[in-house]
């Protein structure tokens, strides 16, 4: 008589006769297991891939910052969330980010400055010396980038993108205040003509046109279907109108090439501990398609706090204080006078009140450290895997967009109390997406002619 069963966590079969592994885990990490999933039990047993991956987020977090372990880091690094492999960063794939603003962090120049060029469309004298000025338009690229292709610089390592290792292209097709729908349509059409010159194989649209749109008929629709044929894999946010009536998906998110990233609401924990979905908008679109086809973390997303700024002056106050013993709270205090009223307000409080005021400014304030805070949007869900297809190309650099495609809905792992049309294949898995593509078939190398060491093109606005 078989002994089938099925993994708790990913939901494969462990064959007959699959053994339980949990008593061979780690004490520390079966702990680690039971906190981030307080509905297992350990005698139902898990796979040998999920055992692994528990256990390499252990590593992976105890060795750049010993007191995530304790529970002592707020926020999980997106690669530890993902389960992804260290094997792959991006190496030698560029990604193309359309977005509202830009700011040259830290986290992608340093040690090395891996942004290749910066444009705006609405600006032809526009150089890559203004990605040093900050200004309110720059914070939405900046964290999209930096969530995507950030190597964690100012902490460590421990919040870096899955294409850490990735170049980058930045490409401002408005402000802060408005993004227009021909804008990004001019957008995608630059990166189309200039993708072999900078050897991008993939475009980010984290931002959304002003209406819903019949991909036959609309503009930007065609620009994201041009730019699927012309070898881009095309990666943007379904958008955050789930609880809209008629939770409308906007172009270029609908087109049917681009593969639409809606939000995943991982609880900031380990593999499926009572995953839930994010208010993505959803389809079916105008035309019919489901849409978004992939979800990834949309909310707990640590990503960069814009450097020179209020915000930032404000999160370096609120982590000295946080980790400073009591003696030195009020000359701390004293020391920042003018960068929080609150603080301000508060200097004559006893310490235990003062520790509790900081800790509820620092969660209101979505604060993880004084570089970092956490942010929600599917904004920063397509980013992520548009990060996990730099992976994917890295270990498989002739995979066709379409491929790459199929290959990530392919290996996603469905919510099964969560509705198709809300997550489409399910959530991405990064691990399996770049083994899949490491086994997968590619087109031969005349066939991507977009990638780098191709003739060039002008770079026209």
């Amino acid at each position: 008589m078989s002994d089938a069963r099925e993994c708790p966590f990913c939901r494969t079969g462990l064959g007959p006769g699959g053994a339980p592994r949990a008593q061979h885990l780690d004490p520390e990490v079966l702990l680690l297991v039971l906190a981030n999933n307080p509905w297992w039990r350990p005698e139902a047993g898990l796979c040998a891939p999920c055992a692994d991956s528990f256990g390499e987020a252990f590593r992976e977090a105890e060795a750049h910052h010993p007191g995530f372990a304790r529970g002592a880091v707020p926020i999980l690094p997106t690669p530890v969330r993902l389960g992804a492999s260290e094997a792959h960063s991006g190496q030698g794939v560029t990604i193309a980010f359309l977005d509202s603003g830009f700011y040259a962090h830290p986290d992608l120049v340093r040690p090395h400055d891996r942004i290749l060029r910066y444009v705006d469309v609405n600006d032809p004298r526009a150089r890559r010396g203004d990605l040093e000025q900050p200004d309110e338009s720059s914070w939405h690229g900046m964290m999209t980038s930096v969530v995507a292709c950030g190597n964690g610089w100012l902490s460590r390592g421990l919040y870096r993108g899955l294409a850490s290792q990735s170049r980058l292209v930045l490409v401002k097709v408005g402000t802060a205040r408005r993004i227009k729908h021909d804008d990004i349509r001019r957008g995608l059409d630059w990166v189309v003509r200039n993708r072999r010159r900078y050897g991008i194989r993939i475009v980010n649209v984290s931002c959304g046109g002003d209406y819903e749109a019949s991909y036959l008929e609309d503009g930007l629709s065609q620009a994201a279907e041009a730019a699927t044929r012309a070898g881009l894999l095309v990666v943007a946010a379904a958008g955050n109108l789930g609880t809209k009536p008629g939770h409308p998906v906007i172009p270029p998110a609908s087109a049917p090439s681009v593969l639409t990233v809606g939000g995943l609401d991982d609880k900031n924990r380990l593999p499926f501990s009572g995953y839930d979905i994010y208010h993505s908008s959803y389809g079916p679109t105008l035309d019919g398609l489901q849409k978004p086809e992939v979800i990834a973390p949309g909310i707990w997303v640590a990503a960069p706090i814009l450097p020179g700024t209020p915000t930032a002056e404000q999160a370096e106050l609120l982590a000295r204080l946080a980790a400073a013993p009591d003696a030195d709270l009020v000359p701390i205090l004293e020391a920042g006078r003018g960068k929080d009223g609150d603080l301000d307000a508060a200097a004559h409080l006893e310490p235990p009140l003062l520790r509790q005021l900081v800790l509820a400014k620092i969660r209101d304030n979505n604060v993880i450290s004084g570089a970092y805070k956490h942010v929600d949007g599917t904004s920063f869900a397509a980013p992520i895997v548009s990060s996990l297809a730099a992976q994917m190309l890295e270990s498989n650099p002739y995979l066709a967009p379409r491929q790459v495609k199929r290959l990530v809905l392919k290996t996603a792992l469905r919510l099964p109390h969560v509705d198709v049309d809300r997550q489409g294949w399910g959530v991405a898995n990064a691990r399996a997406a770049v083994e899949a593509a490491r086994h997968a078939v590619g087109l031969p190398p005349k066939m991507h002619r977009g990638a780098t060491g191709a003739p060039r093109e002008r770079l026209g606005g």
